[in-house]
């Protein structure tokens, strides 16, 4: 399990068909450890060298990981969000997010405000149900606040000054591709909405189901 936080700037060196090889500068990585990549759990198959203060590692993905993130999309010297699944004891700073990437999403606008950022994103088919105001999502494996929708085409965040430096995002343009895990508890909450033949998710259902 993640929480979104990311903790480093990761490089990909290498890609093939069957994985990836990346560098970093994140401590204490060993063969067989989760961690996220651009927001999807992988493996780490293996750790190809430690020197210094820069880990490079290799991890397998499968053909449908390929096909259903924007891990296939990346090129050798790419930047990529890196986070270490949580440890039990680990501090929780974001939300829960487990890595299974639902879906692609694509960037309509980014629109400047103040000291932030306004992105919007298109809602990937069948996630828009998953998504409420004032809800989480895992952009790129990153932890944000939906601030609003647009029906069930699209959705905004607000991207402060910290993040947009610590993370990837800075680096978007738009048509650039991300990828979308909405709130493991939001599904949780639309059984709850199927079970009581409600319509949709709201901040009022989320409080009484006792999220």
């Amino acid at each position: 399990m993640f929480t979104g936080i990311i903790e480093d700037f990761g490089i990909i060196k290498k890609t093939s068909p069957s994985g990836l090889e990346i560098t970093t500068r994140l401590s204490g990585l060993n063969s067989g450890d989760s961690v996220s990549v651009n927001g999807v759990c992988l493996t780490i198959s293996e750790i190809v060298n430690c020197k210094s203060e820069v880990v490079t590692f290799k991890t397998d993905v499968s053909k449908e990981t390929w096909a259903k993130t924007n891990l296939g999309q990346l090129k050798s010297g790419a930047k990529i969000n890196l986070e270490r699944a949580m440890p039990a004891n680990g501090r929780f700073g974001g939300h829960i997010v487990t890595g299974h990437v639902e879906g692609i999403s694509k960037i309509l606008s980014i629109k400047p405000a103040g000291n932030s950022a306004i992105y919007r994103f298109s809602i990937p088919e069948k996630l828009g149900e998953y998504m409420v105001s004032k809800g989480s999502v895992a952009i790129d494996g990153i932890s944000l606040t939906i601030a609003g929708l647009s029906d069930n085409l699209s959705f905004t965040v607000s991207v402060i000054p910290f993040t947009l430096k610590n993370t990837t995002l800075s680096f978007k343009i738009v048509s650039d591709t991300v990828n979308i895990e909405t709130d493991i508890l939001a599904k949780y909450a639309q059984k709850n909405v199927q079970i009581n033949n409600q319509d949709k998710i709201t901040y009022d259902l989320l409080k009484k189901s006792g999220f």
